[in-house]
């Protein structure tokens, strides 16, 4: 929902009724991640993809119907091996999509949940998409991490019970950043079916921080910002860590590299999606900073720049200051994927490359010369 959220909120201020339609769950190589969510407006137009073409004509057909009667329906969409569904999915895979009318009355919360979004404050959504009573479906409610059971829900999803398993559960799914659908009994029991809860987690984006106020530094941030990353350049030499050289950041920091990491680690601003880039290869700055970096009890990435020389360099210099083999190993260097890449913009693909490899386990192999799945 997130990136249609500014249509959806335009149409639901002035008080127009939309049909959404939203991935909840994927089976093999299904195209879109759920979360992902196509509207159809009060002017019929359409906005967003739930399948990057392969079904939205059917999506949409579904979300007019649901825009009018205000009755949400859950549809399957895929290809199986014996059998082709009228509409489905060329990749193979299937989708779950769960298609509502948002409203005014429908989502009262919508504005509470774009102003947290828009604030940077992590809130759920969560909303009853299967259940075997009907009347379940489309109760929803907002779970903020900041409150307990009792404070920290707005609304209800049926009972009590339901209402403290989806509330654990989801601010799981907070931290981690990440949309699921949850499962249980009918009346939220743990070892159940029936049940069907999708959970929107609206964690503020992830973190990159780029440490090297140098050309390659300026691609990385761009590239970065593309992938979803809040970016922070940083560098302890002013002359070169402005705003000006750095447009795709989102904020340029002055100040010693592994004093301000440890700084951002003190404030609880680094958690387990954080990646860190360190492109100085100068060993005044980047083996302080290392230091800190590789110690960290969560971070997603950690990844330096330097040719082979400086690699051992770097890593003898490591070792003297007492980092261990295991805390080493954490280490991507040299950084990025082997892709031949020459010039800043070739190497930032790189880097990102590596970074989409390690957050989603792939081999950064080849497709064409591996077999089975392309998603895992």
């Amino acid at each position: 929902m997130r990136e249609v959220l500014p249509q959806l909120l335009a149409w639901w201020e002035a008080g127009e009724s939309v049909g959404m339609g939203t991935v909840i769950a994927t089976f093999r190589s299904a195209p879109r991640p759920p979360g992902a969510s196509m509207l159809v407006g009060p002017d019929a137009s359409a906005v967003g993809s739930v399948s990057g073409g392969c079904v939205e004509g059917a999506v949409y057909d579904v979300a007019q119907s649901v825009a009018a009667s205000g009755v949400p329906e859950l549809h399957r969409y895929g290809v199986s091996d014996d059998d082709a569904f009228a509409v489905g999915l060329t990749c193979g895979g299937i989708l779950d999509v769960y298609v509502e009318k948002v409203s005014r009355e429908t989502f009262p919360e919508l504005g509470e949940v774009a102003a947290d979004i828009e604030a940077g404050r992590p809130v759920a959504v969560a909303t009853v998409v299967d259940h075997p009573d009907p009347s379940y479906v489309g109760r929803r409610v907002l779970i903020r991490p900041d409150a307990d059971l009792d404070g920290g829900l707005s609304g209800s999803l049926g009972s009590a019970r339901i209402d403290a398993a989806v509330h654990d559960d989801a601010l799981g799914l907070l931290a981690a950043g990440h949309n699921g659908t949850l499962s249980y009994g009918p009346d939220g029991e743990r070892r159940g079916e029936g049940l069907r809860v999708f959970v929107w987690a609206f964690a503020p984006a992830p973190r990159l921080l780029v440490f090297g106020a140098i050309d390659f530094a300026a691609a990385v941030a761009r590239v970065g910002g593309f992938l979803g990353y809040r970016v922070t350049v940083c560098d302890a030499r002013p002359v070169f860590a402005t705003t000006s050289r750095f447009p795709g950041a989102d904020e340029v920091v002055v100040d010693w590299p592994h004093r301000y990491l440890q700084a951002e680690q003190e404030a609880g601003r680094i958690d387990g999606r954080t990646v860190i880039t360190v492109l100085t290869h100068d060993p005044k700055f980047d083996v302080p900073l290392l230091e800190v970096a590789l110690r960290l009890p969560e971070v997603g990435y950690v990844g330096a720049m330097g040719s082979r020389r400086t690699h051992d360099d770097r890593m003898e210099r490591l070792r003297e200051a007492g980092v261990s083999e295991a805390e080493l190993r954490r280490l991507h260097s040299p950084i990025g994927l082997d892709l031949g890449a020459r010039t800043p913009e070739e190497t930032a693909i790189s880097i990102a490359a590596e970074i989409v490899a390690g957050r989603w386990g792939g081999s950064g192999e080849p497709l064409a010369e591996r077999e089975g799945r392309i998603h895992a």
